[in-house]
Order: structure tokens, then sequence, then C-alpha cells
């Protein structure tokens, strides 16, 4: 008797599913546990696998959307396979059977870790191994994305893998992601290729499986930019699509069908005014987070911003002065980064609440001054930490700066590194900003936003002079904050970078 092949339930708010993709033809032979079609709900794509070996019978067609439950294939047994079709050719003798790993009865929940003191909740970004594949303990099983950084997620325990949290599913931090049944030993890998098979492969042009196949890391940068593989060209081993290749790859619009020549209509009414394109792509899991955060700031908090202008000549001829000497001296540039964070650092000891957040129904006072800079990345705004930067020295601010900054863009930011903030800064400056309202980084109470530097005619002594000056903001929590302590910060702020020798001599 066949083996029904039923759309399993894969989620509690989902009734049906469409059939994407048949991998197996129907009549093809199917192993146990083989790919055999992938499936496609409002929420997630997954992989259905085969319960049993033997040959396919394909019941519903690709494109046909099914409810849960339903047949959509049959699996003949290989005895009854074998019966049908009588006047197959033999297969070559194949080499001895692989060893199984031997199964203990144990199984092993892997359930989401903690990954930071304010994340709560991480998607399931991309399984880098399948539901029935053998994994070793420490293998990396599927990478992992929070609002502020991915990471991979390592097998807990050998054996069988069992996948509960499909791709793109969100889960609590303590939710199953998946079920390990753990075994001794690892299934012996072996060649089953038959000339047959070797030579339907030269006459398709020395082409592997590989060829026009992103590797995980790749189909995420292609699904984020809205790329299908087929419009990208793999340069890694046997045709694969590699990581470079997919931040490389720029979608392209798909070219305009020949038609035949019809005969001349009347013009338009109304012509357009050129090309009215328009195309989606996904939101990330990261940008999704970010938006809801914000609005979660602009809702949660009394927030408010106060504004000053600062001469910048005194620090630029500061670093004209010296910056050959800084950099032959350290190996990094003397930017304005280091002045600010310094100029920051002693405004913050003088004005603690600026330094502070809120816990329930307390006021965390922080001795220290860790100090958040905003990195734009390709993937979306990050804040690394610079620790306690009121201990640190010009030289190593610039080379912190560096350093995150760098790890930002290279999306390789560990969860430490953006985590505990006590104060932010943002500089939207480097992109022609003159003013800006900073958003609050939660739970910090401030943020200062630097601008670019413009020459403008102001007042010295009675006299009107051209300097370079910056606007800058400082946006606020009223829950803590007052308007006293934020404009005196500011002023605070505005002093020290308007007579920098103030900060080398810390008075």
């Amino acid at each position: 008797m066949a083996l029904q092949i039923k759309v399993p339930a894969v989620g509690e708010s989902i009734s049906e599913v469409t059939i994407a993709n048949w991998l197996k033809k129907d009549g093809d032979t199917v192993q146990l546990d083989e790919v055999i079609a992938e499936l496609e709900s409002d929420k997630a794509t997954f992989e259905l696998t085969a319960q049993s070996a033997g040959v396919l019978k394909i019941v519903k067609q690709q494109g046909t959307t099914v409810p849960i439950g339903d047949v959509i294939a049959e699996i003949e047994s290989n005895g009854q396979a074998a019966a049908a079709k009588p006047a197959a050719t033999p297969a070559p003798a194949a080499s001895a059977p692989a060893a199984a790993p031997k199964a203990t009865g144990g199984v092993k929940e892997m359930k989401v870790p903690a990954v930071g003191e304010s994340i709560t909740e991480v998607t399931i970004s991309t399984w880098l191994k399948k539901d029935g594949d053998f994994v070793n303990v420490d293998d990396i099983i599927a990478e992992v994305e929070s609002d502020k950084a991915t990471f991979e997620l390592p097998a807990e325990a050998s054996g069988i893998l069992r996948i509960v949290a499909k791709e793109k599913e969100t889960l609590p931090i303590g939710g199953l992601i998946c079920r390990i049944e753990v075994a001794e030993g690892a299934p012996v890998k072996q060649e089953t290729a038959t000339p047959a098979a070797a030579i339907a492969t030269a006459g398709a042009g020395d082409k592997t499986y590989a060829a026009g196949h992103p590797s995980p890391a790749a189909a995420k940068i292609l699904d984020e930019k809205g790329i299908t593989p087929g419009q990208v060209q793999g340069s890694g081993v046997g045709g694969r699509i590699t990581k470079e290749d997919a931040q490389k790859a720029q979608s392209t619009p798909a070219k305009a069908a020949e038609s035949k020549p019809q005969a001349p209509s009347a013009p338009p009414v109304i012509a357009t005014g050129g090309n009215r394109g328009e195309r989606r792509e996904k939101m990330t899991s990261l940008r999704k987070t970010i938006a809801k955060r914000l609005v979660s700031v602009k809702n949660e908090t009394a927030m408010l911003t106060t504004f000053n202008e600062v001469d910048m000549k005194p620090v630029m001829d500061l670093r004209s002065k010296y910056k050959d000497q800084f950099k032959e001296k350290y190996g990094v540039g003397l930017g304005f980064m280091s002045f600010f964070t310094k100029a920051i650092c002693v405004a913050l000891k003088d004005f603690p609440a600026v330094n502070a957040s809120i816990d329930k129904d307390e006021i965390v006072y922080h001795d220290y001054c860790d100090v958040s800079i905003a990195v734009s990345t390709p993937r979306g705004l990050v804040v690394p930490v610079i620790r306690n930067a009121e201990s640190l020295s010009f030289n190593q601010i610039e080379s912190e700066v560096i350093r995150l900054a760098t790890r930002g863009r290279d999306g390789k930011l560990s969860i430490e590194e953006m985590t505990g903030g006590t104060f932010s800064i943002t500089n939207g400056g480097v992109f022609g900003s003159m003013l800006s309202t900073p958003i609050i980084n939660p739970p910090q109470s401030a943020i200062l936003g630097m601008h670019n530097i413009v020459e403008r005619p102001v007042v010295k002594n009675g006299e009107v002079v051209v300097r370079p000056i910056m606007y800058v903001a400082l946006s606020y929590d009223h829950r803590i904050i007052d308007g006293r302590e934020s404009v005196s910060f500011l002023v605070r702020v505005k002093e020290l970078l308007e007579d920098p020798g103030r900060l080398i001599l810390g008075v």
C-alpha cells in the first residue's frame, strides 16, 4: 500500500500552504528524509521531506494551494516499484552501505539563548542544516538575527536534527528552536554517482549542483535586495554564488519583451513623464526592530531637544597644528569625535542626571561614561559602545572609533559591543545635515547630535567676523533631566570645545 504524504501542520494560525516547487518529478525514486518539495505559507517557506523510500507519485501540482492535512503525494514502497517496472535496467552494484549512527534514545532541546540584556526576541535568519541531517556537536546549524546583530547557533549535541522553528520565524528568548535526537557515531559519506549520472553531468557542460546556488549568507543578501539567484553569476567552487557575489549584485530591470509590429494607434491623452517603475523589498528583521523601537521611544519618553552653536575654530586650529605629529606617533588621524567625546565625559561628570537611566520606579546613576556612537551601515543603523571613555586618551578614543565603525560596516559587531551604553553621539554632519532632533537610544536618557561645519558671520568683541560654526542638539528625557540641566550640560560642552586647552588640563 502506498504511503500518503499530507501537508503537515506548520503553525497555529496557518490553515493552508502553496506548493512552491517540486524538487522531484513524478515517478522519481526518493530516499527517506530526502527533500521532495518546497511549501510556502503566508509567513515562511519550508521543505517537505519523504517519509519513506520508494517511488514518488505527485497528486497536487506545483502552484496549487492546499489545506493543512490534504494529500499532495504518495510514495510506493521499493518492492511495489520493482514489480511495477520489471524491465528497468539494473543499477551497478553499490559499495558497502555507510555505517549508520547509533541512536541513544536521548533528545536534546535547543532553545533561544539569552544574547543581551535588552533583547527579548530573535528571528531565525537562515537554517544551514536541513531537517533530518546528522550534525556533530558545535556544528553551526543556523544563523539567528536580533535587532542588534546576527550570530551563529552551534549544535549542542551530536545526532539527527529535527527543526521546530522555521526560517523568518520570530521567537522569544527561551523559545524552542529545534530538537536533536542524540546519536553516537556519524554516517560515512560515499560516492554513489553512476556512470550514467557522470555522462549526464558531462553533457550538461560540466555544471554541478552548486552552479547558480547561493551560500546561506549570499541567499540572505540577495533576498534583502530582491534579486533572484538566476540574475547573479557565481564565482565560487562549481559556480556557487558567494557572499561577495551577492554584495556586488545589482537588480536589473527585466528587458522589454519583443513584440510584433502593430498598427499605429492614437497617442494617449495624458503622456507620462518617463519611467514609472516600482519595486518592493522585504523589510529586514533589523529594520523592522529599529522602526518598532523608535516609535516606542517617541511614545514612552518625554523627549525634548535643546540647541546651541559651537565655534569650531579653536579645535580646528589645534587639529591642523598637530594632526601630522599625531598621525605619525599614534598611527590614527586626529578627528573631531575625540574632542566631542572628551568634552561630553567632562560634562557628564558635572551633570550626572544626563548620564542616568530609568529602571521601573528607580533612577540609575552611572559613575562611568560608556559612550555609544551611531554608525550607518548597509543593513541599518548600529550603535557600538566605547567603554570607560572618560579614562581614554585622544588616540585611544580615535582608535576605538575606527575599530567599532569598521566592524559595524562589515557586520561583525558582537552583542557585547552594542549593549550597556549610558550616553550616545550621532554625527549627521558627515552627510551634510545642518540641524536635527536626534532620537534617544533607550534605556539612555540623552543623545548629542553633531552637524556640519559652515562658515557663518558671528559677533566677536563687538565686531562681525566669519567663523566655522557647528550647531549641536541635545535630545533628552524630561522625566529625568530638567531644562536647567540640559541647557547647562550643552553650554558646558560648548565651553570645552571653544577652549580645548581645558580638556587637556581637566579644568
